[in-house]
């Protein structure tokens, strides 16, 4: 099977540099979106309001913690873009012979103990969600290519096992999964079920980080890694949504914020800390191989470490026990450890002392991911943008 995937994805590779399957694909999600009742489909018409019985997913509860006339259905339908349920690794070895990646491609990365996985973004963007176990841990690797944003998820929900589904819904051009456990629906970038049974129920998260696939290899050579035995048939290493990432003018659903402050399509970190968020852009992380932030926001302390050139973003707790407040600085050395604190610590990218008096912590993490600007001044209207 890997040997005709293999020639089918050099084929559709060479499709991809005419550019021609992206575009047939954002037109006919344009056309889609056009097309639709109501200029959009929504599920209702306000917060409370009837659903008027949409099979996008929803669990059939008409009261929603968010607008419902702010809910658009993306087109596909529930389970139209299909999750993997059975996820299937190979080492980079293996799946850089499939050709369906570039260096320069994104890929989301977890660490659970020794269990360190990468979820290509060439497959995510064909199926948002990635039902799997990690470190013997129920995840799911969630992501939404409309707002470029990874977020890992538990799937144990009030002591229930469960996998979560594409709904088809989207709420500020976001992915919205649905439980399969109780059919409730989730806002992604809320972390909060917001319509069903589990309504207002927060979602516990896991760090994920995301960078390139060139460095990627560089980091963990000894990584599993998704591969494209998904079960599907998808033109994986084709971008199914055009010039989306880069044309900061094409928006495909309404989102109820606009901040012409950065570009809207503009990759950062966005990190929330009670009520308050911050914007970390890549412009930041650009003086050297590493560059460390230490910040604070609502009274905790923060240490952001990225890279420009090495394509990441992460943000951690920097108290490392009640009131012993790291100060970092860079290593840029090019290993897994990005960074070292003024008590002799090495910390890795995933947070993670390997040498020094804290061998073995791990720095708390914050709520914080990579996406899209427009997405983050979306959800969060208050935002700051870091200023240097």
């Amino acid at each position: 099977m890997l040997n005709s995937q293999l020639e089918r994805n050099k084929t559709l590779l060479a499709m991809k540099k005419l550019k021609l399957i992206p575009y047939i694909f954002s037109f006919v999600l344009l056309l889609a979106f056009s097309c639709s009742e109501d200029g959009g489909n929504t599920v209702g018409t306000g917060t409370g309001g009837n659903n008027g019985g949409n099979s996008g997913g929803n669990s059939g509860n008409s009261t929603w913690l968010i607008p419902s006339n702010q809910v658009f259905n993306g087109g596909p339908g529930k389970d139209g873009i299909p999750s993997i349920d059975s996820p299937q690794f190979s080492n980079i070895t293996s799946v850089d012979a499939l050709n369906f990646m570039e260096e320069n491609d994104l890929v989301i990365g977890i660490k659970v103990g020794d269990d360190i996985r990468a979820y290509p973004h060439p497959i995510l963007d064909w199926h948002e969600i990635v039902n799997d176990e990690v470190g013997g841990i129920p995840i799911a690797i969630t992501y939404c290519p409309l707002t470029g944003t990874a977020i890992g998820w538990e799937r144990t929900i009030e002591n229930t096992e469960t996998t979560f589904g594409v709904s088809g819904l989207l709420y500020n051009t976001n992915l919205m999964p649905y439980d399969r456990a109780s059919n409730s629906v989730w806002s992604q970038m809320l972390l909060t079920s917001v319509n069903g049974d589990k309504i207002s129920t927060v979602i516990t998260t896991y760090p994920l980080v995301e960078t390139s696939w060139g460095q990627w290899k560089q980091l963990f050579p000894n990584s599993q890694v998704l591969d494209i035995r998904t079960g599907f048939n998808r033109t994986y290493g084709a971008y199914p949504y055009g010039d989306y990432k880069t044309n900061n003018s094409l928006l495909l659903f309404p989102i109820t914020n606009e901040d012409s402050r950065i570009a809207t399509k503009e990759r950062g970190l966005g990190v929330n800390v009670d009520d308050q968020s911050r914007f970390y852009r890549f412009q930041h992380f650009t003086s050297q191989s590493v560059v460390t932030i230490n910040d604070e926001m609502n009274g905790t302390n923060l240490v952001i470490a990225g890279s420009s050139t090495r394509n990441f973003i992460v943000a951690y707790n920097s108290e490392i026990e009640e009131g012993v407040v790291l100060n970092f600085t860079a290593v840029t050395d090019g290993n897994e450890v990005i960074m070292k604190d003024d008590e002799g610590n090495r910390w890795t990218i995933f947070g993670e002392a390997l040498e020094g008096p804290y061998q073995g912590q791990t720095l708390k993490p914050v709520t914080s991911y990579i996406g899209m600007w427009f997405a983050w001044a979306t959800f969060h209207p208050n935002i700051q943008i870091y200023q240097g």
